[in-house]
């Protein structure tokens, strides 16, 4: 069975459908990139999974249960990680304290004003920075990282409460080519390590085609290719959706998004 089956998933602003009875399933210890130009429904799709907009209509399954109606607090509880285009950590704590925060809301604590991050679970955050490489800067404040380690941070903040699904918006956006590809490594490994799943959205077809093991392609709102990478790549109607006719996903393309 599928981890994450959506099957007929609409969604409508106004007169314009932003969503058009979409399908697509996920299985665990896969990356699904989901993919398009801009308008192509990426975003209302990622956050009608997350919970944040409600669908129209259709369905959203994980592990067969019915994810449309629920909030994104309960949807995160039954096992759904997240991490935003823009990452965001409390500047002021420090690293560890961090995923501590995560780790008192995993445990449903974290409203409880008396408990203090600092005595909270601290070798379980330190064991989740060290699975992303941040363990020796476990006591800086995240006001001094570079950007590249603040997304590994809220990394490990993202999969604090050990989730099956892990959602990802725009995970390189801002990050120098090196930063992309270790990131994305990264990801994958943990994919492999926690037998868990990874939706994600890019702009950055080199990241896309290095990392995905397949991909779904949108188009104003419905889902115009799915498969492999090397499907998508030659696929006609990704070809006139990204580039009009004549071009295709080449490899100078990507080797020219890899320098920017």
């Amino acid at each position: 069975m599928s981890l994450l089956s959506v099957t007929g998933l609409g969604k409508s602003f106004g007169g314009v459908k932003a969503v058009d009875g979409i399908n697509f399933e996920l299985h665990s210890g896969e990356l699904l990139a989901l993919i398009g130009p801009n308008g192509a429904g990426k975003s209302t799709t990622f956050n009608m999974v997350n919970g944040q907009l409600k669908a129209d209509r259709g369905s959203i399954k994980l592990n067969g249960k019915e994810l449309i109606g629920m909030p994104p607090r309960d949807i995160w509880r039954m096992g759904v990680g997240r991490t935003f285009q823009i990452a965001a950590t409390f500047s002021s704590f420090t690293v560890v304290e961090n995923v501590q925060l995560a780790l008192l809301s995993s445990d449903n604590l974290l409203l409880a004003t008396w408990r203090r991050a600092t005595g909270h679970k601290r070798q379980e955050a330190m064991d989740l920075l060290a699975q992303v490489g941040m363990a020796e800067q476990a006591d800086r404040p995240c006001s001094e990282l570079a950007y590249g380690d603040v997304k590994r941070v809220e990394l490990a903040i993202a999969i604090a409460n050990d989730p099956k699904l892990l959602l990802m918006d725009e995970p390189t956006a801002g990050m120098a080519p090196k930063e992309r590809n270790d990131l994305m490594a990264l990801t994958k490994q943990l994919v492999i390590d926690r037998d868990m799943a990874v939706l994600f959205t890019e702009h950055s077809m080199d990241v896309v085609f290095a990392y995905a093991d397949r991909m779904i392609v949108l188009a104003r709102g419905r889902l115009i290719a799915e498969g492999k990478p090397d499907e998508i790549r030659d696929h006609p109607k990704v070809q006139e959706v990204y580039f009009g006719t004549g071009k295709t996903f080449e490899k100078k393309t990507l080797q020219k998004e890899s320098a920017e």
